[in-house]
């Protein structure tokens, strides 16, 4: 007697690969498992120095009341000590948005410093790198900036949203967001 192997399986079932395989003398069957409970998987890993609580599912608030958690001669002292090499563009969309309006290293660090000379500051909220990814405390300025454009052949003021973090070690600084607003005055 020769045993046949037969694969019973609807394509549902094999598109989605939620199925096992049960062996059997005539038949090699695959059952259909749905699943029972849905994991999900939640970073609460703080990088930054300030040591609140991450946001959670129960308590997902991202604001954080009060003044700003980084102080000014904290912030400029570390841009002071380290230069260019103080900051890193922690998201990608603020990557994009440096490459997008070509800001470089001393445009970065000059829009820090006038965060505290002449920037409003916006208030502090939880901003995380990436929907599964690690989370900072953050300082978020307006701040304007005077520049040359070309099609109203005059300077114009621009208005920039800067959103800030340190790292946990003090030796770096997170930035978050860099971008123009869209009110211009």
């Amino acid at each position: 007697m020769t045993v046949s192997k037969e694969v019973l399986l609807h394509p549902k079932m094999k598109a989605t690969g939620q199925y096992h395989k049960i062996p059997t003398l005539k038949f090699l069957l695959y059952r259909y498992t749905k699943l029972d409970k849905v994991t999900i998987m939640v970073n609460k890993k703080n990088i930054s120095q300030y040591e609140g609580s991450v946001p959670t599912l129960e308590h997902p608030n991202r604001k954080i009341t009060g003044t700003p958690i980084y102080s000014q001669l904290d912030v400029l002292a570390l841009i002071q000590e380290k230069g260019s090499q103080s900051v890193i563009a922690w998201t990608r969309k603020c990557k994009d948005d440096l490459q997008k309006y070509e800001l470089d290293a001393d445009d970065i660090l000059r829009l820090i410093s006038l965060c505290f000379s002449g920037g409003t500051f916006l208030g502090s909220e939880w901003c995380q790198q990436s929907p599964n990814g690690c989370w900072a405390a953050c300082d978020a300025y307006r701040v304007y900036v005077k520049q040359w454009t070309a099609n109203a052949n005059k300077d114009l003021d621009f208005e920039y949203y800067i959103k800030f973090a340190i790292g946990k070690t003090g030796q770096l600084l997170l930035l978050i967001s860099c971008h123009l607003s869209e009110n211009k005055r």
